[in-house]
């Protein structure tokens, strides 16, 4: 009985044995086989970096505003008795715009004058009288005074009638008639808009770092969406004497002259000023770059050795300082020379030391004034 156990002990033992080699041998060559393992490597498209020259500019949004605009309106009440004006037309300054009725302050005219008629000839009476001594110095005086007081409201009068004539304070573009006849106008009431385009002011705010490099009479360039393309050409007419205190920016005033009335007050416009001597650059597409929050990056491809000696084509995570952009195009201002090849699409899936295979048939845009396809 005790044999037979130490026999099946023994069987036990040697079979646990051969099951653990057989184990080991199959991990073993796993191990080996996933040692010898490469990954396929990552389709990407690449750039050699060069170095540009770009002009020293500054862009900002502005806005397009009137030389001259106003909302025409009444001072007085009244009822609209005439229009004289087209909506979108052009108008001269004092040109007649809008009519009120005036039939009562006309009468009450008429019967000022009247008064200021008969006021005159007893002016007249009087001062004949004086000469001859009959009536006294203060009886001339009063006479006087009343011709006076008559004479003035029938002035006051006359002004009140010519205020219902509402007039075109300065020549400019009208908009759209915002009155209709017989309709009743309460003081401030807007008739229609009215805007001077010729010259036109572009505003637009630059930080206060960029000061220094302003001046007034220099070139600034805008271009604005809706105005059938191209770029317009104006002056710096004015530099605001304060500074923002919660974006330290300044305003800036450019004039532009606008002989075709394309462009027009509240319209977005693009503007770039220069601000001085041309900086160079290397410059990279937007797409090379990996950010994170940890520094910025990119991939250089280089010839790599795998832990068995063979040589591939591999990429290198390099942190790199981003400078200013230029439409596609980001300045990088350390981590990367002139002559390296950089990956510029597919940098999503890269890691340090990854293999790669260069498929440039296809490249994305690396252009500094793109423009897009629809535009």
């Amino acid at each position: 009985m005790k044999k037979r156990m130490i026999l099946m002990l023994t069987v036990m033992v040697v079979f646990i044995a051969g099951v653990g080699l057989v184990k080991f041998m199959q991990i073993r060559a796993a191990i080996a086989q996933y040692a010898s393992y490469q990954p396929a490597p990552e389709a990407v498209t690449t750039i050699v970096a060069k170095q540009e020259t770009w002009p020293s500019t500054h862009r900002a949004i502005g806005t397009l505003v009137a030389m001259h605009g106003v909302d025409v309106s009444a001072d007085l009440p009244g009822v609209v008795n005439r229009i004289t004006f087209v909506s979108g037309r052009p108008a001269r300054a004092g040109e007649v715009l809008v009519e009120l009725d005036t039939k009562q302050e006309r009468a009450q005219l008429a019967a000022a004058e009247a008064q200021f008629k008969l006021d005159q000839i007893t002016l007249a009476r009087f001062q004949e009288l004086k000469t001859k001594g009959v009536t006294s110095q203060a009886e001339l005086d009063k006479a006087t005074a009343e011709a006076q007081q008559s004479e003035a409201r029938a002035k006051e009068i006359e002004a009140t009638i010519e205020r219902k004539t509402l007039r075109a304070p300065f020549s400019g573009i009208l908009g759209i008639r915002k009155v209709n006849l017989g309709q009743y106008l309460n003081p401030g009431d807007p008739v229609v808009s009215l805007q001077s385009l010729d010259p036109i002011y572009v505003d637009f705010s630059i930080p206060q770092q960029e000061l220094e490099h302003l001046r007034i009479g220099q070139d600034l360039h805008v271009t604005a969406e809706g105005t059938g393309g191209g770029d317009f050409v104006g002056k710096i007419s004015a530099i605001n004497s304060i500074v923002d205190e919660a974006t330290r920016n300044v305003q800036v005033r450019a004039e532009f002259a606008n002989p075709d009335g394309r462009l027009l007050p509240g319209m977005f416009v693009e503007a770039e000023v220069d601000l001085g001597q041309p900086g160079e650059y290397i410059a990279l597409p937007a797409s090379a770059i990996n950010y994170a929050p940890y520094g910025n990056s990119v991939f250089i491809v280089e010839t790599m050795a795998a832990p068995d000696g063979r040589k591939y084509q591999g990429v290198r995570q390099q942190f790199v300082g981003v400078g200013p952009s230029r439409g596609d195009q980001i300045a990088i201002l350390n981590g990367v020379s002139r002559g390296d090849t950089v990956v510029t699409s597919g940098v999503f899936k890269l890691r340090n030391g990854a293999a790669i295979q260069i498929n440039n048939d296809i490249q994305p845009s690396n252009s500094p004034a793109p423009r897009p396809e629809d535009s």
